[in-house]
């Protein structure tokens, strides 16, 4: 995977790694519940989005959304659905639990050059 900023084609920019991790997350934490409503073939996309504010170079707002056809459910179960995968997603999803929550960075550079 390359990783550079976003004048260069052809490689992702850490904040799109980020937004793709939260996806990731979400759907992985969100699986169980809609396979279990909605087969184990349902087809679902999940989209992250939002601009980089750029003085404070931070991403101040990022909006997810699942998209899946949910026709099939009536509209109980649809909002019943909705809930449990929300709720899945809030208590297992890592990456969005860290976001959410902002999380201590640390850094150092260790010099390995002179052992």
């Amino acid at each position: 995977m390359l990783v550079g900023s976003e004048d260069v084609e052809g490689v992702f920019t850490p904040g799109e790694l980020l937004k793709i991790a939260l996806a990731a997350c979400s759907g992985m934490s969100s699986d169980q519940p809609l396979r279990r409503r909605l087969g184990d073939d349902y087809d679902a996309t999940i989209r992250v989005s939002g601009p980089a504010d750029r003085e404070q170079e931070r991403y101040p707002l990022l909006e997810e959304v699942l998209e899946a056809d949910l026709s099939s459910l009536t509209d109980e179960e649809r909002e019943r659905l909705l809930t449990v995968v929300g709720r899945a997603i809030d208590q297992v999803c890592t990456v969005g639990r860290t976001l959410k929550t902002g999380t201590e960075v640390t850094f150092e550079v260790k010099d390995i050059g002179s052992k």
